[in-house]
């Protein structure tokens, strides 16, 4: 059921990254530090099983989102996939 927004204490801009804004060129990442890197927070984070799994459900529909942005690797066992910036979104660097 929809609330009043007067209902809430602290509301927030809806901001959502450009994947060449959080990603480094040079790396792959999972899904998960991929997650973390869309908080502000450092791929290596430990974090509760419960609030992982969350930052990922938002995060899976951004990956798709952004698909044209990324590169992924074929998996080796177990491993899971990683993902990198596509070239075509690396932004060229602006000599100053």
């Amino acid at each position: 059921m929809p609330k009043p927004k007067d209902e809430f204490d602290t509301l927030y801009g809806y901001l959502l990254y450009e994947p060449a804004d959080i990603l480094d060129p040079d790396y792959m990442y999972t899904v998960g530090e991929i997650a973390r890197l869309m908080q502000g927070l450092s791929p290596q984070d430990d974090l509760a099983e419960e609030t992982e799994d969350r930052i990922i459900q938002w995060t899976i529909p951004w990956i798709v989102a952004n698909q044209e942005d990324f590169v992924i690797n074929d998996p080796r066992s177990d491993e899971p996939g990683y993902f990198g910036l596509h070239p075509d979104a690396v932004p060229e660097e602006v000599e100053e």
